[in-house]
């Protein structure tokens, strides 16, 4: 992999929880994320997956500094970022932007699309475009596929898909170099989807960005990634490229996920085999200690109770060094198809 551009140290958040009215007292934590690393390159697009629930929108809000850190690092081009405020964090937003998951509450229905798109000039000056900004509002209309001519209109005029794009194209003002889309296709028709992930992949071309891609649906995330990180109640538990983390699983919860995916083919669907996980998620506040899957897992022992599973290479995967897995009892299945 090519020099980091984003890593991710031990990242932790934690939201308290309180007790009492006047004097309220802690007594305990949602553990929404809970020790994640992660690295990205630069050009390289990075999938998150796992239920709902399971950290990856949180995960998402702290990398932006929406909410703060309450311990770990996030290193931007080897700077710190968790813990700046101010004009220095104002700077690097600058490079780290967000496309939102709903097109319909993520843009101000108040405001024309051109107000919209070129706020981001408004709030960074320095990079303003030196000249016409209607001009430059229009070319990034143009660029994500809209008619220029619409930077009058106001979002209630757009379809789901269509303001999306404008989203995009917020995102892309600044020209930055890491965008963060935390599921932005969720919300739309499958044909929409499709057409969004197509521009995505042609502006990470002509741009040269670097995507974390939020998702619950595996088969768009296998479409667009190079690598998958795979999360369950605030831990990353296996991650890999999109090769290794589809056709050579080794985490349970993976696996599981793997064959749950919808397959069109009938004759495949029947032969293929089901893994069907008993009782709900856990509770973040209260999460099961020692592997956090053990309560749902078909494979726990009593050492999954007390040893916490790092997330490294497993054994039966000695030869691929970049797939790593946090489960003791790591072993290949047969891929599902996606």
């Amino acid at each position: 992999m090519a020099e980091p551009i984003l890593e991710v140290k031990d990242l932790v958040k934690h939201y308290p929880l309180t007790q009492g009215i006047l004097f309220k007292k802690q007594v305990g934590a949602v553990k929404a994320v809970d020790g994640v690393s992660f690295e990205l390159a630069k050009g390289e697009t990075l999938g998150i997956v796992g239920e709902s629930g399971c950290g990856k929108s949180t995960l998402a809000k702290v990398l932006m500094n929406l909410e703060r850190a309450t311990s770990g690092q996030v290193l931007f081009k080897g700077e710190d970022i968790s813990k700046l405020s101010g004009a220095a964090l104002k700077a690097v937003r600058r490079n780290i932007q967000m496309v939102f998951q709903d097109p319909y509450t993520s843009l101000n229905p108040r405001m024309t699309v051109g107000d919209i798109i070129g706020e981001p000039f408004e709030i960074h000056p320095e990079v303003a475009p030196k000249g016409d900004r209607r001009k430059a509002v229009q070319d990034l209309l143009d660029v994500v596929g809209l008619n220029p001519e619409y930077i009058n209109r106001y979002p209630h005029q757009f379809s789901g898909g269509q303001r999306q794009r404008i989203g995009i194209a917020r995102g892309l003002a600044l020209k930055p170099e890491i965008i963060i889309c935390d599921e932005p296709v969720s919300a739309l028709d499958v044909s929409v989807q499709a057409q969004v992930i197509n521009l995505l992949e042609q502006l990470q071309n002509d741009f040269e960005l670097s995507y974390m891609f939020i998702a619950h649906d595996l088969s768009i995330v296998r479409h667009i990634s190079d690598r998958v990180g795979v999360m369950y109640l605030g831990k990353m538990v296996e991650i890999g490229s999109d090769e290794e983390i589809y056709e050579n699983a080794t985490h349970p919860y993976t696996q599981a996920l793997l064959s749950a995916v919808p397959v069109p083919d009938p004759a495949a669907r029947e032969s293929r085999d089901r893994i069907i996980l008993t009782g709900d998620i856990p509770s973040p506040a209260n999460p099961p200690s020692g592997c956090r899957f053990r309560t749902r897992c078909w494979k726990a022992e009593e050492r999954c109770s007390t040893e916490i599973p790092l997330l490294a290479v497993p054994e039966v995967l000695s030869g691929a060094a970049k797939h790593q897995s946090a489960c003791h009892f790591a072993a290949v299945r047969e891929p599902a198809a996606v």
